[in-house]
């Protein structure tokens, strides 16, 4: 897994960034029948998404982060929501493909996120508030025993006849 010491490197902040200018310049290109509470709630929606993944981000624990990280997902969800009752009036037909390209983009958010979620609730990390050089070569050690054991199972598996249950089970 890639270690990033900013929140600009994250590839999920990135594409909430891209989101949030492409609904900028979408909505300056928008009819003006659009209602100005409406514009006002897709930004503030889409620019929650990135604002909550580097709130997260610099935060001290794992399940800080997480919260943040939910919170960035939900708002993905409302730009979702937003988008779709947007291409369903019939006076904003023109825009479709405009609409169709954000909605991708709030749905890659919102995979990104979700992925990302799993990985920490998965996670024997609780947080860099936590770490010291303790909890830090501890988690390397286990993680290198992890990888070693692997290879070792892969290697077993390799010399196992063809029709072998076990050689099934662990090259999957």
């Amino acid at each position: 897994m890639a270690t990033y010491e900013r929140f600009e490197d994250l590839p999920v902040w990135q594409t909430a960034a891209k989101l949030y200018d492409n609904t900028d310049d979408f909505l300056a290109q928008a009819p003006a029948r659009l209602r100005p509470s409406f514009r006002d709630q897709l930004e503030r929606a889409t620019l929650s998404i990135s604002n909550n993944v580097a709130e997260g981000f610099e935060r001290g624990t794992t399940n800080e982060l997480l919260a943040f990280i939910y919170i960035a997902r939900g708002s993905a969800g409302e730009v979702r929501s937003m988008l779709t009752l947007l291409g369903r009036r019939p006076w904003m037909a023109d825009f479709k493909s405009e609409i169709s390209d954000l909605k991708s983009l709030a749905e890659s958010c919102s995979r990104q996120l979700r992925a990302w979620a799993d990985s920490l609730q998965n996670s024997d990390i609780t947080g860099q508030r936590h770490l010291n050089e303790h909890t830090r070569a501890n988690y390397e050690k286990r993680k290198s025993r992890e990888k070693g054991v692997a290879a070792f199972n892969e290697l077993l598996a390799q010399h196992l006849p063809p029709d072998h249950p076990l050689r099934r089970v662990t090259t999957k």
